[in-house]
């Protein structure tokens, strides 16, 4: 039986965005999400609704900016980057994710801990 996909926590996706923004330059919306879903391996499913709905929140945020440009098949396609903004808040992001990661992870080895005795 294959595992259910995965449901996003609030705020996660927008880390999602701006990392993939940060570390691949500009794409258009379509590219966002299917790197997201490729990175996951493929435990994060994306419908169009989604990723649209956060670049729209993320720009009116100012934390990335939007183009448009001509894609790979050429179509033209509106191509988001991460602002100078952007890049400040993931960086805050980051470590509070980092923080959160490293608390539960020792919560979790409580329970694996507790097995052992």
């Amino acid at each position: 039986m294959e595992d259910p996909k995965l449901d996003l926590l609030q705020g996660t996706l927008d880390v999602m965005v701006l990392q993939t923004l940060a570390a691949l330059g500009p794409l258009h919306g379509y590219g966002i999400a299917r790197r997201i879903e490729q990175v996951s391996g493929d435990q994060i499913l994306l419908n169009q609704g989604t990723i649209y709905a956060a670049l729209i929140r993320l720009q009116n945020k100012r934390w990335i900016s939007a183009q448009w440009g001509v894609s790979e098949n050429n179509r033209r396609a509106k191509y988001y980057a991460i602002t100078a903004r952007g890049r400040k808040q993931l960086a805050a992001d980051l470590a509070y994710w980092q923080r959160l990661a490293d608390v539960m992870a020792r919560v979790l080895a409580l329970g694996a801990a507790g097995e052992q005795a």
